[in-house]
């Protein structure tokens, strides 16, 4: 199990324990974290459910693929540490992760 942080836009915490292999953007929804809308199901073809990586975290999520680039053009307020939720897997070295939902999508 992994530990995920959400914090949304007004600064309330979601801290929910996920299943690695699951997505960042299937455990907002699975738990209700306001602001995750994933419109496509997780197909990489919408951008609303963009978080912001917390900057200790980036490099060990690492950058989008160049799709997940093309798509965040859609997004909200995109910043340097900008994913999609979707396209982020956990895994044992996520334990903790820690993102912040934008305060709207797309």
């Amino acid at each position: 199990m992994t530990k995920i942080t959400y914090i949304t836009h007004d600064g309330t915490r979601f801290e929910i324990e996920a299943e690695n292999g699951s997505t960042v953007m299937e455990n907002a929804i699975r738990n209700s974290v306001p602001g995750i809308e994933a419109e496509c199901g997780g197909a990489c073809a919408c951008a609303t459910c963009h978080v912001y990586v917390d900057e200790e975290w980036a490099p060990l999520v690492g950058s989008p693929e160049p799709m997940e680039e093309d798509m965040l053009d859609f997004a909200w307020e995109v910043g340097p540490t900008s994913r999609l939720s979707c396209q982020i897997k956990l895994r044992d070295e996520l334990d903790g992760l820690v993102v912040r939902v934008p305060e709207r999508q797309g």
